[in-house]
């Protein structure tokens, strides 16, 4: 049997039976894959730091998805006692473990040229049609 048999569950709709789609809507998500990147880029850092990098973010939404990220075990909050007290960010081992699918997706980027050739390409037949 081999791997797609296994995976897919062809009783289902393509949706839930695709053994990916869970894992892009964790990783995918609107806000992860830039909080991650920052984080693997540039190491541990404080919720002001990664609010400096990631500048279209809103407080509240950063709020979230750091607590979802440390709620799905991609990033680590590490409290510190202290006055005032002092909370960092790290991205986790298993937040690390996701470094070659973004390395592959980065080495699929330069096709983005050509998707945007497709889109020109294509609403130019729809605009004349």
């Amino acid at each position: 049997m081999n791997v797609s048999e296994t995976t897919l569950r062809h009783d289902l709709p393509p949706e839930l039976a695709c053994p990916i789609s869970p894992v892009v809507d964790l990783v995918f998500s609107r806000w992860t894959t830039p909080i991650l990147w920052a984080l693997h880029e540039y190491g541990r850092q404080r919720f002001v730091e990664l609010e400096r990098r990631i500048t279209t973010i809103s407080p509240k939404v950063l709020t979230q998805r750091l607590r979802q990220l440390e709620r799905d075990g991609l990033v680590v909050r590490t409290y510190y006692a202290e006055v005032p007290p002092r909370v960092e960010y790290e991205i986790s081992d298993l937040g690390r473990s996701l470094a070659p699918l973004f390395a592959t997706i980065a080495e699929w980027s330069p096709n983005l040229d050509a998707v945007e050739k497709a889109r020109r390409e294509y609403d130019a037949k729809r605009s004349g049609a």
